[in-house]
């Protein structure tokens, strides 16, 4: 399954930042392996002066964004999990800002982050592993709008790429 394989009815438009970042011949399995290597080979290479670093009063530090990328896989994972058994509650929306604080990041060591994120990443590659195709085509509502199961999938690969751009630029 790849992102081109989407409709536009499966998500909200605020998405589509994210879907567009993913690579047209991406695979969804694919696309989280991939994504894992590249998000900790991103956040190893991190010299520890930098890792409280924020580029802008207000913005996040390193280990914030590694914290909000975890963060924003787990709930978003969730939500693949949910509309794929096919769940009649509307999800509620995620206030990312929220999260940061009570998520004390900046007094995890990196390698605590980072077990923190294989977890995850391996936990939403097995979920993703066990879902039919039929699985990921359903549709449900989330954050007040349209999602598709696979949406939620491919909307966390976009996520993890829009911030590792935001890492590039900003802070290594």
């Amino acid at each position: 399954m790849k992102v081109t394989d989407l409709e536009t009815s499966e998500y909200n438009i605020y998405y589509k930042t994210y879907i567009d970042k993913v690579p047209k011949s991406s695979k969804l399995i694919d696309g989280f392996e991939c994504g894992r290597e590249a998000v900790v080979s991103c956040f190893r290479s991190v010299p520890d002066d930098k890792l409280y670093y924020s580029y802008a009063p207000g913005k996040w530090t390193v280990k914030e964004v590694f914290q909000h990328i975890i963060d924003t896989e787990r709930v978003f994972s969730y939500r693949c999990f949910c509309l794929a058994r096919q769940e009649k509650t509307p999800l509620p929306g995620y206030e990312q800002d929220d999260y940061v604080p009570p998520s004390k990041a900046n007094a995890k060591s990196m390698d605590d982050l980072i077990e923190e994120y294989e977890a995850v990443r391996r936990n939403t590659i097995v979920l993703l592993k066990s879902l039919s195709e039929a699985d990921l085509k359903c549709v449900g509502t989330a954050s007040g709008g349209n999602m598709s199961a696979r949406a939620a999938a491919f909307i966390i690969l976009g996520h993890e790429i829009h911030h590792l751009g935001v890492m590039k630029q900003h802070y290594i």
